[in-house]
């Protein structure tokens, strides 16, 4: 049975080699053993059959057999840009979005914020993504930007995007801008914008609506964080999965 493992240097020829988290995983958790195939992958898009050649006790040594160009990306590329959630809902929040496949998370800074994104939770969250992308067979790695304030993620989109801002809103009609969104996955690059529990104050939303994005509702009730991102990107993304 093939079993997933990421590599963490691009894979160039037919050597590789698994270290730390991941040969503890092979040998010790699943226990396997030369002469065993695997399946590797660098996150650079292409997906590698690979034979076990060696067993030490902090590095597995593998023979590349074959690599194959295998996409399971979206067709066009999805920017979530998102005030995190405290906690343990913030890697919840990164593997969804893996799974869903966003390209590219930008932990928001936002006037309501309350869990300011910090470079240390940036680095701790990539781990998230390399094993929702081991679980969900994605070889192309999601990126997670640095911080940026709301006010720099809405002014700098290119104005060829499709823009998606989350806001609740009377003047705002869910059922209409939900049947756009379906319509707008066929662009090149869709931006989203979610705010905290919150919401976005009327300061940023009015500069969002000024630099042409469009204000989404997703209904009544005050969803979190987390609910709402996932709600805006399944929506968008659902089209293409």
């Amino acid at each position: 049975m093939s079993r997933r493992f990421f590599v963490e240097s691009e894979i160039m020829g037919d050597r590789a080699f698994l270290a730390g988290s991941e040969a503890h995983h092979l040998s010790h958790v699943l226990r396997m053993d030369v002469g065993q195939h695997v399946t590797l992958f660098d996150g650079k898009g292409a997906e590698f059959t690979a034979r076990i050649g060696r067993v030490r006790r902090s590095r597995v040594d593998l023979e590349v057999l074959d690599r194959a160009e295998i996409s399971r990306e979206l067709s066009f590329e999805l920017i979530l840009g998102v005030a995190l959630p405290k906690g343990d809902r913030q890697r919840w929040l990164i593997e969804k979005a893996v799974e869903l496949g966003v390209a590219r998370v930008v932990p928001l800074i936002t006037e309501r914020g309350v869990a300011q994104p910090v470079k240390t939770a940036t680095a701790r969250l990539r781990r998230a993504v390399i094993e929702a992308s081991k679980q969900c067979g994605r070889n192309q790695l999601m990126e997670i930007s640095g911080p940026q304030s709301i006010s720099d993620y809405v002014q700098t989109v290119t104005d060829s995007a499709t823009r998606l801002m989350a806001h609740r809103s009377d003047d705002v009609d869910t059922s209409d801008h939900v049947a756009r969104l379906a319509e707008n996955s066929g662009q090149h690059q869709v931006y989203i914008a979610v705010g905290p529990e919150g919401g976005f104050s009327p300061q940023e939303a009015n500069l969002a609506e000024e630099n042409g994005w469009k204000l989404v509702s997703l209904g009544p009730r005050t969803l979190r964080v987390d609910t709402a991102a996932l709600t805006l990107v399944a929506l968008v993304a659902t089209p293409e999965n």
